[in-house]
């Protein structure tokens, strides 16, 4: 005989227990900082319903923060053949990542896992 399910308590569980991570990478024709500015620009200007903002920011990498707490994390960085190679990652921007993808010069199909 089956046991019970015990039934979830969204309390007791971290949100990324709850919700999956989506991390999406890909290699660019662009240098890493220019990846990183035009993902500053895009999320400010082109994604109106749910704006992202930087938050921190280094040579390598930009953490945006959207209304209610939301958050993308971006790292680009060449790898040692020269290319560029970009790795983001968020829980609620998933689409909205998809679209700034697509407006860069890809060198390579974005991964999304």
């Amino acid at each position: 005989m089956p046991r019970p399910r015990r039934p979830v308590r969204f309390a007791d569980q971290s949100t990324a227990s709850i919700f999956p991570l989506m991390i999406h990478s890909t290699t660019v024709a662009l240098p890493p900082h220019e990846v990183l500015e035009r993902a500053k620009r895009f999320f400010a200007e082109r994604v109106p319903n749910s704006a992202a903002f930087a938050e921190k920011q280094g040579p390598q990498f930009l953490v945006l923060r959207g209304q209610g707490g939301e958050e993308i994390a971006l790292h680009a960085w060449a790898d040692p053949p020269g290319k560029t190679r970009v790795r983001a990652s968020t829980l609620f921007f998933d689409q909205a990542l998809d679209r700034f993808f697509s407006t860069l010069p890809l060198e390579t199909s974005v991964e999304v896992v």
